[in-house]
């Protein structure tokens, strides 16, 4: 991904800013840190970025989103409608808001679609927490028609699809809330970081209060300051804030890249027979992190697979085996091994997590193979990968068939 590709003199100038004062704190202080406040340049660069009226820096992407979650209303044996694709993380910020995951089927797309929402709604659903996958964006439109019709709240994780957008509206701005992640693996990287997105002034200070112990943050005294609600510490340092803030700004150049990439080998694996791709709701909003391939069925998937490796070809996913990211593999969260107390032990499961009536996540994840979109490539580097990835489909193909 490329936030790993771009490290350089811009990141060690702001962390060096950081150094220079002493203050790794990123509150208070002021007397000491001669007007540096890198987390708010940060999050002031990363509102500009996107459109929001409001952001705020917190130590990684999962707190984002469970900062995004608690702020936007969601608690205590609410149902939040999530996807069986996501990173796990999305739905432990469920359950540790108290909350009760509910997993619905997804599209083409690689996130939820209105139409398993629909299917997923009971009495007792609160939300959705919708995951855009892959650098791409969900089928808005037509889940905000889901959303709306049911009054519901939408939480967004965008964590791996900063910098897309749908008509012109940033992934992470369509609900109440959304997130983003900077660690080490996304199109811009803190090494460890996140940042919370929305365009209400009251979820962002909740979001402020509690992601720092309930601090409210006014005043210049931190013993003085008042507890509006129980939190915990969440919070960002400076020195990853610097380096979010040098990364923030790559982005524009980095999406740029990524989508000349993206298209080139598009336009050269179209016409390989057996290949199809994800599909992208507004492709003028892709953040092109990764290219999604869509092979027939799962056997020629799994022997394309089986070609690439072969091949020595990687920097790709089959995200059918892959134990962080789809449901098959979570053994730990169907079981509910843990070391505290879930909100399920009190509510009850909304749902048997090993008998899931989601057909089409198991049909697409099972021929689904993405490729990570590296910004520096050449178009050399690009044609050549093209040309292993159509040599390994048209040798799993016959054997698949």
């Amino acid at each position: 991904m490329p936030g790993m590709e771009f490290f350089g003199a811009q990141e060690r100038a702001e962390i060096n800013d950081v150094l220079e004062t002493g203050i790794l704190f990123r509150y208070n202080h002021e007397a000491q840190r001669n007007n540096v406040y890198k987390a708010r340049e940060f999050e002031a660069e990363v509102a500009k970025l996107v459109g929001a009226n409001y952001a705020h820096a917190v130590a990684n992407g999962s707190a984002a989103a469970l900062c995004a979650m608690v702020a936007a209303g969601i608690g205590a044996g609410d149902e939040v409608i999530v996807p069986p694709f996501t990173y796990v993380a999305t739905i432990e910020a469920v359950l540790l808001a108290g909350a009760l995951p509910v997993f619905a089927d997804i599209d083409e797309t690689l996130c939820l679609s209105a139409e398993g929402i629909r299917r997923a709604i009971t009495p007792r659903t609160k939300g959705i927490c919708l995951v855009h996958m892959c650098g791409q964006m969900a089928d808005m439109d037509a889940i905000m028609d889901v959303v709306n019709e049911h009054n519901l709240v939408l939480v967004e994780d965008a964590g791996q699809a900063m910098g897309a957008s749908y008509k012109g509206i940033s992934t992470g701005l369509w609900g109440r809330a959304g997130a983003y992640s900077f660690d080490f693996f996304k199109i811009a990287t803190a090494g460890e970081g996140g940042i919370m997105v929305t365009n209400d002034e009251q979820v962002y200070r909740f979001a402020d209060n509690y992601s720092d112990h309930g601090h409210d943050h006014i005043g210049s005294n931190r013993g003085m300051e008042q507890h509006p609600v129980l939190g915990f510490n969440y919070r960002i340092s400076e020195l990853h804030a610097a380096v979010g803030l040098a990364q923030t700004r790559r982005v524009p150049t980095i999406v740029q890249q990524n989508n000349t990439h993206k298209k080139r080998l598009m336009d050269r694996l179209s016409n390989v027979a057996g290949v199809s791709f994800a599909r992208i709701p507004d492709p003028s909003g892709d953040s092109a992190t990764f290219l999604n391939l869509l092979l027939p069925n799962e056997a020629a998937a799994r022997q394309t697979v089986a070609e690439l490796q072969a091949a020595g070809v990687g920097g790709f996913n089959y995200w059918f085996t892959n134990m962080y990211h789809f449901i098959n593999q979570w053994d730990h969260l169907k079981e509910m091994r843990t070391a505290s107390a879930l909100p399920i032990e009190k509510f009850g499961a909304p749902q048997d997590y090993n008998n899931l009536d989601i057909p089409k996540a198991q049909e697409v994840i099972g021929r689904l193979i993405s490729f990570g979109i590296r910004a520096t490539w050449t178009p050399e580097e690009v044609d050549a990968l093209a040309d292993q990835i159509g040599v390994a489909v048209n040798r799993a193909m016959p054997v698949a068939a």
